[in-house]
């Protein structure tokens, strides 16, 4: 982790203009292309959560906007940020916390993920998180959404990205699955964004390439 400070002027003046609103953060979704790591992940018959999980931190861990976070008066940028993401629970109606620690190598996460995803089944946890090298996930695998946002502490505001995903769907010749993004503006523009869909994306195409990594 490193306190970091903005060289460009242009670059500081959208953080100062960001950070003093009411309400900085923004909300993107978009459809994105799964076919083909839907196909590998059936094929090698992979868990589809602890997966899309890895592919959302794997991309975030490698933009630097998305590793960053507001600290007071300062800005400091985390070495690397750990998904927390929703599961379901067998013990209640409601959603338990379900927190696992990046690592780079796909097929070590995805083992982990379903170690952490069967505890908290059982025994869930529902805890304000007050650490901010997470990544907050949930999905929602019943509605292919087209819009979301998220309930969150405005004064102060966080700074942690929100990432949902929902029920994938056939399009044509496609599969696609609504992934939204809600961020901070004053850390993450939109060009930052679109570089976050457009290397999820790219990865969701060639699965093999990194699902199996060691």
């Amino acid at each position: 982790m490193r306190e970091i400070t903005f060289q460009d002027p242009h670059r500081q003046k959208h953080f100062n203009l960001f950070n003093h609103m009411n309400h900085p953060h923004y909300c993107i979704c978009v459809n994105v292309d799964i076919t083909n790591l839907l196909s590998y992940l059936r094929t090698e018959e992979i868990m589809f959560t602890p997966a899309v999980v890895y592919l959302i931190s794997r991309v975030a861990n490698e933009l630097p906007s998305f590793r960053q976070r507001i600290r007071g008066q300062k800005v400091i940028e985390h070495d690397q940020v750990n998904p927390s993401f929703s599961v379901q629970t067998k013990v209640s109606d409601v959603f338990s916390f379900c927190e696992v620690r990046y690592q780079a190598a796909a097929p070590t996460f995805i083992e982990a993920a379903k170690v952490q995803m069967k505890r908290m089944e059982e025994n869930p946890v529902f805890e304000d998180q007050e650490r901010d090298d997470y990544l907050f996930l949930s999905s929602l695998p019943w509605i292919s959404f087209t819009g979301l946002t998220h309930a969150m502490h405005y004064h102060p505001c966080d700074s942690v990205p929100r990432i949902t995903w929902g029920k994938y769907f056939q399009e044509g010749d496609k599969m696609k699955m609504p992934l939204s993004l809600q961020v901070h503006h004053a850390l993450v523009d939109g060009g930052h964004v679109g570089r976050y869909y457009v290397r999820w994306e790219e990865l969701a195409a060639n699965p093999a390439s990194w699902l199996a990594e060691r």
